[in-house]
């Protein structure tokens, strides 16, 4: 009896990458030589980030997205650590806001003006000091505002509030050797980590507690990766005790075995996964690679599907990925990589090929938009919530309206200094403000409260001048904006 072979069906069995035209590329980029495994990359729908080499300290470039070509070695850079930048992380509630992590032990958070930078940016809008070694990992929460999350190479954990440079959460004593990576799940209750001693830990930042450790997840001895999948599974990537790469999956109500283990070659360079939460696909770019290997993750048997691989001739020096609602829906893109080599950055289209002009709903299921379901004090409160969704169908229309939103309601969007913890307090006051003014007059003057009274309408008078004030400066904002826009100015 014969059988007949079944290939499995998936609409990205294939997607088709392609590295985009020499005159869209970014050249004379001079990339950062440090040796750490980090992306060295960052994008989002505005701009491209991207560590360089820099005298006398550390920087990195940031790019509206339609400045290629060869960028000029006079081109304005973030400059303002004094070490070498090791990771870097862009808003996902502001694309004009990256925070960035360095050797000289602090975390500084940057204002990139709207239209990128005339000169070099030397002034962040806020300095988190906390670490005593250098700071190799930053990432900020999925769907809280203004809350970063620090790891350094003393072994801690930090988690800040952003907007009053609070030091929120400090864990301290849950990784006994170097952290590789941190992922928070989707709605931001959990993380996990991959450390050096060969863990993966699950741990709940507000409680400081461990929820979930697997030992040896990765018998090697190089560094591993983990990150959350949307369902709450944990995806690894690392080696096996004959430097075989790995991949694995495990399901954190029970570690004692990966659900799958697949290993892929035995090149030496680390694996950095990237993860699509609306496609459930997972692309891996090896370190010194020439190549990215994509896998679907299902809930069936087993598990973790190999699509394909994009193989091009140069190795990549680090990977930036960009967010959903920056791809070109009319043209089935999938996902964007952007690929550093020696001396440029090269993006490479995932796109899965279809006849159709019409908006593929299949390929483009609604995806985490730039608005925060919760602000940072929601959040230490014990509140959770998962991403704001929104649709793609209109996502080739300019999102010019959504980001002026977002980052009007950024507190870090007027480029001054972070303000101090108390006036965290500020909406509280204003609303006990408006609940006295709206109270009967009569009621607090028969209570003998008058003097109460006027002091409390003297604090309203003084927050309506600052709100005309403020809404006279939003206002010659604007009208400089639409100046700039039709080309008067």
């Amino acid at each position: 009896m014969s059988f007949r072979k079944v290939v499995r069906q998936s609409k990205f069995r294939h997607v088709f990458g392609q590295p985009v035209k020499n005159d869209q590329c970014y050249e004379d980029i001079r990339v950062s030589r440090v040796t750490w495994d980090s992306t060295f990359c960052a994008v989002n729908p505005k701009f491209l980030a991207v560590i360089v080499e820099a005298s006398g300290g550390g920087a990195f470039l940031v790019l509206p997205l339609s400045k290629t070509g060869r960028i000029d070695k006079a081109y304005p850079t973030v400059c303002g650590h004094t070490g070498p930048v090791l990771d870097i992380d862009w808003c996902p509630h502001n694309d004009e806001v990256i925070a960035s992590g360095s050797e000289d032990c602090t975390v500084m958070v940057w204002q990139i003006p709207e239209n990128g930078l005339a000169s070099p940016l030397t002034e962040p809008v806020v300095v988190l000091e906390g670490h005593t070694k250098r700071v190799g990992i930053v990432t900020w929460h999925p769907t809280a505002r203004n809350v970063l999350l620090s790891a350094g190479c003393d072994n801690v954990v930090l988690i800040w509030n952003v907007g009053t440079a609070e030091e929120l959460y400090r864990l301290d004593g849950l990784h006994p050797d170097l952290i590789y990576n941190v992922s928070w799940n989707r709605n931001g209750s959990l993380f996990c980590s991959a450390c050096k001693d060969k863990s993966v830990r699950i741990i709940d930042p507000r409680r400081g507690t461990l929820v979930a450790e697997r030992e040896r997840a990765h018998e090697g001895a190089r560094p591993m990766r983990a990150i959350f999948l949307a369902d709450g599974k944990v995806f690894t990537t690392g080696f096996s005790r004959m430097s075989e790469r790995q991949l694995a999956l495990w399901d954190p109500e029970n570690l004692e075995e990966p659900m799958a283990l697949q290993e892929l070659d035995s090149s030496n360079g680390a694996l950095l996964p990237f993860y699509d939460p609306d496609t459930s696909v997972v692309y891996v770019c090896g370190k010194g690679d020439s190549s990215i290997r994509y896998f679907e993750i299902t809930d069936e048997p087993p598990y973790i599907h190999f699509l394909n691989t994009f193989t091009s001739k140069e190795p990549q020096r680090g990977m930036g990925s960009m967010p959903k609602r920056g791809l070109e829906v009319s043209k089935c893109e999938i996902a964007r990589f952007y690929k550093l080599h020696e001396r440029k950055c090269e993006p490479i289209v995932m796109t899965v090929p279809r006849k159709s002009d019409l908006f593929q709903d299949d390929l483009y299921p609604d995806t985490a938009g730039p608005e925060a379901a919760l602000e940072a004090e929601e959040w230490v409160s014990g509140r959770d919530a998962n991403p704001i969704l929104i649709s793609l169908r209109e996502a080739y229309v300019p999102s010019k309206q959504r980001d002026l939103k977002v980052s009007r309601r950024n507190v870090l969007s007027d480029g001054r200094p972070a303000v101090a913890p108390s006036s965290a307090r500020l909406g509280a006051s204003t609303s006990a403000v408006a609940t006295h003014a709206t109270a009967p007059s009569g009621g607090l003057a028969g209570a003998g409260e008058a003097g109460k009274l006027e002091e409390v309408m003297q604090e309203l008078r003084a927050l309506r001048a600052l709100v005309k004030e403020q809404g006279e400066r939003i206002g010659r904002l604007e009208e400089q904006l639409g100046r700039v826009e039709n080309g008067d100015a």
